[in-house]
């Protein structure tokens, strides 16, 4: 070999190895995450937590860039994913009125104590539905999940009865939940969590419909002073955590195989977990604060059963519309599903 090929021999190396790494830092993908509640918040967390084990999962080929803000308001989220955006996000169903009615089951009256069995429970019933999935054509679902027991807040008054709810104007997010308020006769309005702040301090609203957690995460355990719990709580919220088809179908092959590892029942469990954590952090917070509960009796609970039970009925003539198969066989597939998470 001449003086002048081993002179320029180490420099070729240097600059193939330089290329090669170019390649590589090239070929890295990045997904655009929009997260609409703030960054303490335990959705927030657990889409950090999502993005952690993709990153270990795909060994670097895929990263998380989760943006600062939104890219759209609560109810426009699932749109936004839809039409590229943003890669990933998640929203409420009944954020977006009349488009869902197959997740409604998992929003009834008194399905259970648990975010995880509930969220579990959920999944594996959609894993298996065609129709569940015909609903949510245009996204990616990585999972559905559900936030815990649902509760009555308000600022006037210990709900003990139906009748302790007349008078009372109510934020509810939307679903089930809105129809079940309507059957209790309460005055309800569709507004998104993040307004609840606003509308209790400002005397619009004088309640709302939450699980525990939230009166913590949306700050408003100043202002709420009563809180009623109900066995397998009065309802449920169902969440879809989705993605961009087009922005899935670009992963690399390892990337594609991450994402599927880390979804589906996975998602749902660490969504579901993080709820439960956060619903124990949230009443401890609350009595801390002062705020009274009231467990509502067998008395109350049949009453709620009585005037909510023909919401079932109204629910499976709906679901048959959409296409689902049985719709009270599913129904009572996921509360047995419920059951066993539980035991």
């Amino acid at each position: 070999m001449s003086v002048i090929k081993a002179r320029l021999l180490p420099r070729l190396m240097l600059a193939l190895a330089a290329g090669l790494g170019f390649n590589a830092v090239s070929a890295q993908t990045v997904l655009t995450v929009s997260s609409w509640v703030p960054p303490s918040h335990m959705l927030a967390e657990s889409l950090k937590e999502w993005c952690g084990q993709l990153d270990q999962k795909s060994v670097g080929k895929v990263k998380c860039n989760i943006l600062p803000r939104a890219v759209a308001a609560p109810p426009g989220s699932l749109d936004a994913v839809r039409n590229g955006l943003a890669d990933v996000s998640f929203t409420v169903h009944g954020y977006t009125p009349g488009r869902f009615v197959t997740t409604q089951m998992a929003e009834m009256p008194f399905l259970g104590n648990s975010a995880e069995a509930t969220s579990v429970a959920l999944q594996r019933v959609f894993a298996r539905t065609p129709a569940m999935r015909d609903e949510h054509k245009g996204i990616k679902v990585l999972s559905l999940f559900t936030h815990g027991p649902g509760m009555v807040f308000n600022t006037k008054r210990p709900i003990t009865s139906i009748d302790d709810l007349s008078g009372l104007k109510f934020r509810i997010g939307g679903g089930m939940a809105n129809e079940i308020g309507t059957a209790l006769g309460m005055n309800v309005t569709l507004k998104p969590s993040t307004e609840s702040y606003e509308l209790l301090s400002t005397g619009v609203m004088d309640g709302t419909l939450f699980p525990a957690e939230s009166v913590e995460a949306f700050k408003i355990d100043k202002i709420v002073r009563y809180g009623t719990t109900f066995p397998g709580g009065l309802y449920n919220t169902s969440f879809v955590f989705m993605m961009n088809p087009a922005a899935y179908d670009r992963l690399p092959p390892e990337g594609k195989k991450a994402v599927d590892e880390i979804s589906g029942e996975s998602a749902a469990r660490m969504f579901g977990r993080g709820w439960d954590r956060v619903d124990r952090r949230g009443m401890a917070f609350m009595q801390a604060s002062g705020v009274q509960f009231t467990k509502a009796d067998a008395a109350f609970v049949k009453a709620i059963g009585n005037r909510t039970a023909q919401l079932e009925a109204n629910w499976i003539k709906a679901a048959e519309a959409k296409g689902l198969k049985e719709p009270r066989k599913v129904l009572n597939a996921l509360r047995s599903e419920v059951a066993k998470l539980e035991n």
